[in-house]
């Protein structure tokens, strides 16, 4: 998912898609563990999206802090 369309969700929406996400990147880091985990690129991709939904996060939480 793209930042812009992250930015374009509400504090609740990013929430839930959040906990999707890290029950998403523990059920992958279960399959590489077991070795059942056929597209190892996307254990990439979920560290990458929690990080930008965190990074939107603090972007809000600065930009009410500034008001």
């Amino acid at each position: 998912m793209k930042a812009r369309q992250l930015r374009d969700m509400t504090d609740d929406e990013l929430d839930k898609k959040m906990a999707e996400t890290r029950h998403e990147l523990f059920n992958l880091r279960f399959q590489a563990s077991t070795g059942a985990l056929e597209n190892s690129a996307r254990l990439r991709l979920a560290k990458r999206e929690i990080a930008r939904i965190l990074t939107i996060r603090r972007e809000r939480e600065a930009s009410l802090e500034r008001k």
